[in-house]
């Protein structure tokens, strides 16, 4: 059963949009209690909130239609059909009161109004990794574009959707453009045929060129810190890149060794084990979980000596898409901590301190990791692997808790709510909400209910 899921902060009340199929359900977080329940006219693909939370998108792919839902005014809603020319891509703009199409085969870019009901049509997208990008204060939009061979970037200025600077790039096939959250400098990356970053200014002047090697796969992944100090590059060749924004020269790389031997980092191994019943732990685990889940496989954290052998996947290469490189990072809400994973590690999480520019932690799981994300106010590292647990990382150490649902829930996603006390679990057919209990020392003292 197709099944996705929103957040978001509306006025004084947290409320949180799901969807089953057809059906679009708003819920408040705090008593799950739903305040809205909408039909659209097919099975949703996307949903999107807008900014201010005050309207919620909802895209059916197939069909080529977009429904938008109001939840001030219930009765209201608006229909956009992009007919024949279909549809395969929807968002919001920043002001949340534009709705951006993408039509099949990349041939434009349509921008609707909620407000004046006037389109406007931007040509030549690039069907790519990250084509569109919106600096952090929602003034200016970053479109990559494909024309007669080469590849292009228009910036435009999204209160009125005019074209600010239009340049062409110095890359063989463009795969993505992302803003520094200051929105100064605009990232433009290569394919990973070519490693290849460039920097533009706003007006388009190129400010700086970097590339690691030659002849071999390049970038993978590409990440700004909060306060867009540091460029990370993840690279196919297993290495993180870290730039900094005065001289856009690489200050250090950070290798994910097959052995750890430093001993300023600390190795987490996931162990697991069975529980017994009836045993004098079984009145522990009773507050956590009850029924079914009281007989599901335990897992705690051990801190393993050194040196540490990582398990490591040998890549078949003859496949397309080698599960070899740098594919995910992610810093930390105040920039001191970087998480990487290197997919031929897939059960590894590497943490990094950003001041010192070394290891601090590794995470080994038993199985391989699926996602993970930072707490957005604390420096605590959420991750899960595909079972009914979720792990927590903080400086103060690890822990592993079990979820409490029944039917053999697994967790296959986390997202932290933008205040940071709670999270949804995501799987496949259900979603569960996990609340953080916030004592006097809010970074050490959190538990999950």
């Amino acid at each position: 059963m197709p099944f996705s899921e929103e957040w978001l902060l509306s006025g004084h009340s947290t409320i949180k949009a799901t969807c089953v199929q057809y059906r679009l359900v708003v819920r408040d977080v705090n008593t799950l209690q739903i305040l809205h329940l909408y039909t659209c006219l097919d099975q949703i693909v996307h949903m999107e909130w807008s900014s201010d939370s005050l309207f919620i998108l909802c895209a059916m792919y197939k069909r080529g239609l977009v429904q938008v839902w109001s939840l001030e005014q219930p009765d209201w809603y608006c229909k956009i059909d992009e007919g024949s020319i279909g549809l395969v891509s929807s968002r919001w703009s920043p002001d949340g009161r534009h709705i951006l199409n993408t039509t099949e085969f990349h041939l434009r870019v349509t921008v609707w109004s909620l407000c004046t009901k006037a389109v406007s049509y931007i040509k030549y997208p690039k069907a790519c990794q990250k084509g569109i990008d919106f600096s952090r204060d929602g003034c200016y939009m970053a479109l990559a574009e494909r024309r007669d061979c080469r590849d292009y970037v228009s910036v435009f200025v999204c209160d009125d959707w005019h074209l600010l600077r239009h340049f062409e790039t110095e890359t063989q096939d463009l795969a993505g453009v992302e803003w520094s959250p200051n929105g100064c400098v605009l990232a433009v990356w290569d394919s990973c045929l070519e490693y290849k970053v460039l920097l533009y200014s706003l007006d388009g002047r190129l400010l700086s060129t970097f590339s690691a090697y030659e002849w071999s796969l390049g970038i993978k992944s590409l990440a700004w810190s909060p306060s867009s100090q540091f460029l990370a590059i993840g690279s196919y060749d297993g290495k993180v890149r870290i730039l900094n924004h005065i001289t856009w020269k690489k200050v250090t790389e950070f290798d994910h060794p097959a052995s750890i031997n430093n001993t300023k980092a600390v190795v987490y191994k996931e162990v697991e084990r069975k529980p017994v019943v009836g045993s004098a732990d079984l009145s522990i685990q009773q507050h956590i979980t009850m029924g079914s889940t009281l007989f599901n496989t335990q897992s705690k954290y051990e801190i393993c000596p050194l040196p540490v052998q990582v398990p490591v996947v040998k890549p078949d290469l003859d496949r397309a898409n080698p599960k070899v490189g740098v594919s995910s990072m992610a810093f930390s809400s105040d920039n001191r901590y970087l998480a990487t994973k290197n997919d031929n590690m897939a059960c590894v999480v590497w943490v990094w301190d950003m001041q010192r520019l070394g290891l601090l932690a590794v995470l080994e799981q038993t199985s391989a990791v699926r996602c993970f994300q930072w707490d957005p106010r604390r420096p605590r590292l959420a991750l899960c692997t595909g079972n009914a647990k979720l792990y927590l990382w903080s400086p103060a150490g690890c822990v592993s808790v079990q979820v409490p649902a029944e039917g053999g829930f697994q967790v296959q996603s986390v997202t932290w709510h933008c205040s940071g006390d709670s999270l949804i679990l995501l799987g496949k057919e259900q979603l569960c909400l996990c609340y953080m209990e916030v004592g006097e020392e809010e970074e050490e003292d959190d538990d999950v209910k």
